[in-house]
C-alpha cells in the first residue's frame, strides 16, 4: 500500500471546554503501523494550562487513551508494540475514531488543533510474548498494609509499571493498586509485577470533567463520558457507573472530592449531585500529603463526616496518588490503608474495603472496637444497641510520636482530646441512643493528619 497521510485541522474556543469532539478517519487494508498525533496551541494561558487529550477507537471498540498533559501527544501502534496508554495489536482497516477530550480550553486565545494520521505497511516486528500473570500466594486472615490509589506512565506518572511495583515494595507494602486514567492498557504488564510478597490490584481511575473516582478490581475501560445534570432518560450517568463497577464485583470509590478544581486541577473537584454519595459507599479523604493545597483532604473529611450523619454508612480510605520520584518527594508524608482481611486476594482486600475494616496511617497503629454484654464490633462494623444499653468504646494505638493528639470522635464532634506517644490503651463510654457513630484520629503537633479509624456505627439506622 501507499503511505497513508491524513490531517485534520480545526480552532476550538472556550465554548468547547468539557466536551468530547470525534474526529473520524479511514485507515485502509495492510496497514501494519499507524502513527498519530494530536498538537495544539498555545498550552499555557495567563499561567494556567490547556489540557487536551486523545481517546482512540478503532473499527472493533477502545483501543487506549493518553490522560496526560503537554501541547503535542504521539501514538504509535503495530501488532508488536503501543504508545504507553494504548493498546498494541493488529491494525485494522475501517473508520477509526479519535475522540478529542477537552479538559480544559482557557478563555480567551482561540486554540488551534491539529491531528496527523500517519499509516504505513513497513514489516511489524513479531508480537513479543505477553507477561505471565502471577498470582499471590495465599495468606490468611489477618492485617495487610497497602496503597489503592497509583499512576504510571500508561496516564501521567513519569515512572514504569516495574518502578511502581519497585517502590511498593521498597515500602514494604502488602497490595498496591494501579488506578492509571481513563486507561487500562498497564494492566497486564502490572498483573504480571505481582509476587508472593506482593499483591498487585487491578483498577483505573475514572476521570471525568467533573470529579474522579477508583474503579478497583475491574479490567476493562471504562466510558467515563458523564456530567452531572440534569440527564435525559436514557442518558449516561455516574451513578450507572458505580453500579457497572459493583456488579462486576469491583469496588468504587469517590476520589479527593473536595480538591481544587478548575482550572488548577482540571476536573478534580467532586461535583456528582446525585452521587452525594448517592450508591457509593467508599470515599478516599487522605490524597496524598495531608496537608497539601490541592487534596483539600480536610473538606473531603468533613464532607464524609457530614454524609455520616445523614445515616449513611460509609467506608474511609486513604490513596497516595503516586507519581513517581519527584511527587514521592514533595508528598513527603502518605497514608496507607491498613486493611483487616481474610485473605490476601483482590476479592477480599476489596470486599474489607468496603465493609470499612480499616484504618489509613502514615505510621502509627489504630484500632478502634465497641462492645456491649451481647456484641462486638470493629471499625466498619454496625452495633445494634437498644436505647440506654451501655457501650464500652475502646482503641489501641502504637508507634506514635511524641506530641500526638488523638481525638475520639462522636457524630463529627471530639468529645475528648489527648495526648500520645508511643503505645497505649483508652476507653470511653457511651449508650445506646446517644451517637450514630464514633471514630478516632491521630494528628502531630502541627494537627497534620497521622492515623484514622474507620467508624463503627451504633443505631442501626445506617444506610448501608
Amino acid at each position: 500500500m501507499e503511505t497513508c497521510h491524513i490531517n485534520i485541522t480545526r480552532t476550538l474556543d472556550s465554548s468547547h471546554s468539557k466536551q468530547n469532539i470525534p474526529f473520524s478517519f479511514t485507515i485502509p487494508p495492510d496497514t501494519t503501523q499507524l502513527a498519530l498525533c494530536l498538537s495544539f496551541s498555545p498550552w499555557l494561558v495567563d499561567g494556567h494550562r490547556n489540557m487536551l487529550t486523545p481517546t482512540l477507537f478503532d473499527p472493533n471498540g477502545w483501543r487506549g487513551a493518553g490522560p496526560r498533559q503537554g501541547a503535542r501527544h504521539e501514538i504509535v501502534l503495530s501488532r508488536a508494540s503501543a504508545t504507553p496508554g494504548y493498546l498494541s495489536g493488529d491494525i485494522p482497516p475501517g473508520e477509526w475514531t479519535m475522540v478529542v477530550d477537552t479538559h480544559m480550553i482557557m478563555p480567551g486565545v482561540p486554540l488551534p488543533i491539529e491531528i496527523e494520521i500517519v499509516g504505513t505497511d513497513e514489516t511489524a516486528r513479531e508480537k513479543t510474548q505477553a507477561a505471565e500473570i502471577r498470582k499471590t500466594a495465599p495468606r490468611g486472615r489477618g492485617w495487610y498494609r497497602g496503597d489503592l490509589h497509583g499512576h504510571t506512565d500508561h496516564s501521567d506518572a513519569t515512572w514504569q509499571v516495574a518502578d511502581l511495583a519497585a517502590w511498593a515494595r521498597e515500602n514494604k507494602l502488602d497490595f498496591c493498586a494501579l488506578s492509571d486514567h481513563n486507561t487500562v492498557a498497564g494492566l497486564a504488564a502490572w498483573e504480571a509485577s505481582g509476587s508472593d510478597e506482593l499483591l498487585t490490584i487491578c483498577g483505573s481511575e475514572v476521570t471525568t470533567f467533573y470529579g474522579h473516582a477508583l474503579a478497583l478490581g475491574v479490567r476493562n475501560w471504562i466510558d467515563w463520558h458523564v456530567r452531572p445534570g440534569p440527564h435525559n432518560q436514557n442518558e449516561r450517568t455516574m451513578n450507572h457507573i458505580a453500579q457497572e463497577v459493583e456488579a462486576q464485583g469491583g469496588l468504587f470509590i469517590i476520589a479527593h472530592p473536595r480538591s481544587v478544581g478548575d482550572p488548577d486541577c482540571t476536573g478534580c473537584d467532586w461535583q456528582f449531585e446525585s452521587m452525594m454519595p448517592g450508591s457509593a459507599r467508599v470515599v478516599e479523604i487522605w490524597n496524598e500529603n495531608w496537608t497539601g493545597h490541592m487534596a483539600g483532604n480536610e473538606g473531603s473529611l468533613a464532607l464524609a463526616f457530614e454524609w455520616l450523619n445523614q445515616g449513611y454508612r460509609l467506608a474511609l480510605t486513604s490513596g497516595t496518588d503516586t507519581h513517581g520520584p519527584e511527587h514521592n518527594q514533595s508528598a513527603k508524608i502518605f497514608g496507607f490503608d491498613v486493611v483487616y482481611a481474610d485473605e490476601l486476594s483482590e476479592r477480599e482486600i476489596l470486599r474489607a474495603v468496603r465493609q470499612g475494616h480499616l484504618y489509613s496511617s502514615a505510621g502509627p497503629g489504630l484500632e478502634l472496637n465497641a462492645a456491649t454484654s451481647q456484641a462486638h464490633a470493629m471499625m466498619g462494623d454496625v452495633l445494634d444497641v437498644a436505647a440506654d444499653v451501655p457501650i464500652q468504646v475502646s482503641t489501641v494505638w502504637a508507634d506514635c510520636p511524641r506530641d500526638a493528639q488523638l481525638a475520639w470522635i462522636v457524630d463529627g464532634v471530639a468529645r475528648e482530646t489527648r495526648s500520645v506517644e508511643g503505645n497505649g490503651s483508652g476507653a470511653w463510654e457511651l449508650r445506646g441512643g446517644q451517637a450514630g457513630w464514633c471514630l478516632v484520629t491521630v494528628r502531630d503537633a502541627q494537627g497534620a493528619m497521622l492515623a484514622f479509624t474507620n467508624p463503627i456505627f451504633f443505631d442501626g439506622r445506617a444506610n448501608g
